[in-house]
């Protein structure tokens, strides 16, 4: 099956513009052809393909809503690195494994100060369409650690950091809960100072292990791990 993103009321569907120019552009689909659409909200839309001249319109033949099945929930809120291509792995295999939220930090050593969101937003929408989810994840702004900390239930929210000087629990402990957050360091980790204010919040600090991670690894294996958790 052949996943498409648009919109989807009651019984019409308007596919993305995006997704237009691919159907008619690059995969030089033809009038008849059946399609599957899903709005990223757990709606899927089964219908035929109707060409007009430059445009394209969905005879609807049916809709039908799918629960989230991915529970936990993950919220991995990471600081983007220098590299955006490094960053850009780390969104495709995350949205692959089924994160449900995507936070950008802006932290005392980050080397990125910014990141085109919408680019960001773009990739979701084609790593969700390519592991056919109906449900996309949630990508937010970038923001400072602080504002980020002022939004957050930390319950159930951990930062996943390498300075040995501080206390860290085995990844393992963590017990199944309906959703987590975690927290990844830029290239230089957090600072001394920012993990103490991050304990002071309550929020638990875990190890990923005996190796040293680079940011995206550190965010790839939790979406893996998190992953592992659904099935």
């Amino acid at each position: 099956m052949k996943l498409f993103f648009g919109e989807i009321n009651s019984n019409a569907v308007i596919l993305d513009e995006d997704e237009q120019q691919h159907i008619l552009k690059v995969l030089r689909m033809k009038s008849g052809a059946q399609l599957y659409i899903t709005d990223g909200k757990g709606n899927l839309a089964e219908g035929t393909l109707r060409i007009e001249g430059k445009k394209t319109n969905v005879e609807v033949a049916k809709i039908q809503f799918y629960e989230n099945k991915f529970i936990p929930k993950l919220h991995i809120a990471i600081a983007p690195t220098k590299n955006i291509d490094r960053i850009d792995f780390f969104v495709e295999k995350a949205t692959e494994m089924g994160i449900s939220e995507i936070s950008f930090l802006l932290t005392e050593k980050s080397e990125r100060k910014n990141i085109n969101i919408d680019k960001i937003r773009k990739k979701v929408v084609a790593a969700s369409k390519q592991s056919l989810r109906y449900h996309f994840p949630m990508v937010n702004e970038m923001q400072k650690l602080s504002s980020f900390l002022e939004q957050i239930d930390t319950e159930n929210t951990f930062v996943a950091h390498c300075d040995k000087a501080f206390e860290r629990a085995d990844i393992k402990t963590i017990g199944k809960v309906p959703a987590l957050t975690f927290l990844v360091g830029p290239e230089g980790d957090f600072s001394p100072n920012e993990i103490k204010i991050l304990s002071q919040r309550g929020i638990k600090a875990v190890s990923l292990g005996s190796q040293r991670l680079r940011t995206e690894t550190a965010g790839v294996f939790l979406a893996a791990w998190n992953y592992y958790q659904m099935i």
